[in-house]
């Protein structure tokens, strides 16, 4: 059967999949509500197409903290990608290469930052957990940095590990043939057995729960890479970020993993991008899967976005081949909204190509009886 969309990786990543894998990937904190939310919120926004516009040339390209990239959409750190493929993010980096874009490799991979520089050339971000030991911490961004990464995305929502129900029952931990690559000769990339989650467990001895904003400009005196902080939902946190130092900001709400029942990260995009005051870009991960999202997502001010789950479910599915088919199908999906909108290129994309449900009530989507 051909695949016709992003969404159908999911399916085939289940089957293929042990489930204590699976159910990984796939799963939200408790009772899931924010894992919904982050897709039903996309449906609530709705198109101000405008007709009669030339669109026989389209522009995609955008520029990533001054890297130039084919399109707004870019790979979010996805952990242990090696449990979905032998190749793991060595075929994810080369798929993110080949679709001219950017991958953000996790802290919590099973390639290291030398390995995935090794694949070839392609702009890298690193997506960096704090560490109760700052050596490690220091270490390790020295290590991107040498291995030609161009920007940290600095994960802020996690001083402890949000309750996955599905990662307890399973008792999930990383199968034995893989470890942690970049901890590796630290003794902290083995995660062991727990009697519940062998993450969360890992997560509360090893991570810094003390992680404050001082923290933000310490990193910046140990790096010259550029600082994006993942994680921000509120304005008032947007603000700090831009006081911090901070080159962007990732509104993210950890593929609804962390704490359940924060908004959708569509829903908190435009507080986030007011308080930003165009200051530093803002960009948007979480239930991003057509390209109608993406158009939203800018319309509503995103810079750009980051997909997780798409690529570690395609990546299960078929490897490298099938993490380029979502890029490519993203793309295509992307570039036909913006035809069909009447914009040619991301400047032309704006608030006014979009309604949403908590725009203005002579405006609403459902008239009231």
């Amino acid at each position: 059967m051909e695949i016709t969309n992003v969404n159908e990786y999911e399916a085939i990543a289940k089957e293929k999949l042990p489930k204590m894998v699976f159910d990984y990937y796939a799963s939200g904190a408790e009772d899931q509500w924010t894992l919904q939310e982050n897709r039903n919120a996309f449906s609530r926004i709705l198109f101000r197409p405008r007709i009669l516009i030339d669109v026989s040339k389209i522009d995609m390209t955008t520029t990533v903290l001054g890297f130039k990239i084919s399109m707004p959409i870019m790979v979010a750190p996805t952990a242990m990608q090696k449990m979905a493929h032998p190749e793991g993010e060595y075929a994810t980096a080369r798929a993110a290469s080949a679709a001219g874009t950017i991958m953000t490799l996790s802290s919590w991979a099973t390639s290291s930052v030398e390995e995935v520089a090794s694949t070839g050339p392609g702009i890298r971000f690193f997506q960096l957990y704090v560490y109760k030991d700052r050596n490690v911490v220091a270490q390790l961004v020295r290590r991107a940095e040498r291995a030609g990464f161009k920007a940290i995305a600095l994960t802020v929502d996690t001083p402890r590990l949000g309750r996955r129900e599905s990662d307890i029952k399973n008792r999930f931990t990383l199968p034995p043939n893989l470890t942690l690559k970049n901890f590796e000769g630290l003794d902290l990339g083995k995660m062991d057995e727990a009697n519940d989650s062998g993450l969360a467990s890992y997560v509360a001895g090893q991570i810094d729960r003390t992680l404050s904003w001082k923290d933000v400009q310490w990193l910046q005196t140990i790096t010259k890479l550029p600082i994006l902080v993942k994680g921000v939902l509120t304005a008032e946190d947007a603000r700090m970020a831009v006081q911090a130092g901070a080159a962007g900001i990732i509104v993210s709400n950890h593929g609804a993993r962390q704490l359940d029942y924060v908004p959708a990260t569509i829903i908190a995009l435009e507080e986030v991008v007011k308080a930003a005051q165009g200051k530093i870009p803002v960009f948007l991960d979480g239930g991003v899967r057509r390209g109608t999202d993406v158009f939203k997502a800018l319309a509503l001010g995103a810079s750009g976005i980051f997909i997780g789950r798409p690529v570690v479910f395609s990546l299960a599915a078929e490897g490298e081949a099938g993490v380029r088919k979502v890029l490519q199908m993203m793309r295509e999906e992307f570039e036909l909204t913006m035809a069909l909108s009447g914009c040619t290129s991301l400047k032309e994309i704006t608030r006014n190509h979009i309604i949403t449900d908590w725009d203005a009530p002579q405006a609403r989507l459902v008239p009231k009886l």
